[in-house]
């Protein structure tokens, strides 16, 4: 079994903002795809099919959806977010990673 994925209280209360202006009963999904300057990337989209398999991590008003293929690039990481001089976004911080690139969103196992 993967280590598990964690969401920081920051990552939490963003994602419970975003989720408040949509449908009832949408969450965060976060999947990784190959692609982006390092080889693979992550992506975050609202879903409101969790399938049966996904890894659910609910902390206060967030819900956040991660498949078991992407489960298995992740495993042990936390799911942050920042808002900082650079801009405001969520941040993986993934200790598999090998090397990522500067915005953060791609990364090498």
């Amino acid at each position: 079994m993967p280590a598990a994925v964690t969401v920081s209280e920051r990552a939490a209360r963003r994602i419970g903002e975003i989720l408040k202006g949509e449908a009832s009963g949408t969450m965060l999904r976060v999947s990784v795809e190959g692609g982006g300057c390092s080889g693979f990337q992550y992506k975050f989209n609202t879903d409101r099919a969790q399938a049966e398999d996904d890894l659910v991590i609910v902390r206060d008003r967030a819900t956040v959806l991660i498949d078991q293929v992407s489960l298995g690039y992740m495993a042990g990481a936390e799911i942050d977010f920042v808002d900082d001089l650079m801009g405001a976004s969520f941040r993986v911080v993934n200790p598999n990673a090998t090397a990522s690139c500067g915005c953060g969103t791609s990364f090498a196992l």
